[in-house]
């Protein structure tokens, strides 16, 4: 007998419930029948069914002022116990702790995730002047240094698929506008070993990242350093940082087993 799909073995109600889950991200909070009817393109008595199933289990709770709907407890517990697993931040820790003491300014461990960076962790700098906190977001990885040091390992057939269109929207002066353009820069991150946002995604903010592989070899993070243009200088890019987040790179890297 012909083995099946994987595909021939999904529940449909089960596929249901986790598209619902999957409406609440970047900046929806809330979300009410209505519209979760519409998102889903199904009746509203089914909505409900999926959400009263969810709200039981504690994925999902309901605003009683608002009566519209957002995520529950149980699907931060759910995140919070992949990112423990994962080992990478239990590592990462000590490294950003230390990283932050050398240079005074806020270091993250990212992931690549469905052409976006999540920013998982940090240390902040002290500084009175420094960048909002990005843990928990979702940037675009075409203007992000974390985000470019992933593509740039990449193929080019993976680039396409992630990036399908030629042109991207720009969010400042030196956003890289298209795909074409980003190659080139991709090449020469890939030969130097990092990668920097200038302004790319928001005016003022300056980043370098560093990729971190693990005993595959496989790129499973960006670690970065983040802060004001007035600070992070092409001077002190070049001399300070770059070599201080290739280090750090390296030390999380042979943690988590690479060896070169």
């Amino acid at each position: 007998m012909a083995r099946k799909e994987k595909s021939e073995y999904i529940i449909q109600a089960v596929s249901h419930a986790l598209d619902l889950l999957e409406q609440f991200h970047d900046d929806v909070d809330e979300l009410g029948v209505t519209e979760l009817s519409k998102r889903l393109k199904l009746h509203k008595n089914n909505v409900f069914r999926l959400l009263a199933t969810l709200e039981s289990r504690g994925y999902i709770e309901q605003n009683k002022a608002t009566e519209n709907y957002r995520l529950g407890l149980k699907a931060l517990e759910l995140g919070q116990t992949f990112i423990k697993q994962m080992g990478l931040l239990r590592q990462a820790k000590p490294i950003l702790e230390k990283m932050v003491s050398d240079c005074n300014e806020t270091c993250y461990v990212a992931i690549f995730k469905e052409g976006h960076v999540v920013y998982l962790d940090m240390v902040e700098t002290d500084m009175t002047v420094r960048v909002v906190s990005r843990v928990g977001s979702r940037l675009p990885a075409y203007c992000t240094a974390s985000g470019k040091v992933h593509l740039a390992f990449m193929s080019e057939d993976e680039v396409h698929e992630i990036l399908p269109e030629e042109n991207f929207k720009t969010f400042t002066d030196t956003t890289v506008p298209n795909r074409t353009a980003l190659k080139k820069e991709l090449a020469t991150i890939a030969e130097q070993g990092y990668s920097i946002d200038n302004e790319e995604l928001d005016l003022g903010v300056h980043c370098v990242a560093a990729p971190i592989r693990d005993y595959t070899r496989r790129i499973v993070g960006a670690i970065s350093i983040s802060g004001p243009s007035m600070r992070l200088g092409e001077d002190r890019l070049a001399k300070e940082l770059v070599p201080l987040v290739l280090a750090a790179a390296k030390e999380l890297s042979t943690r988590l087993g690479y060896h070169e």
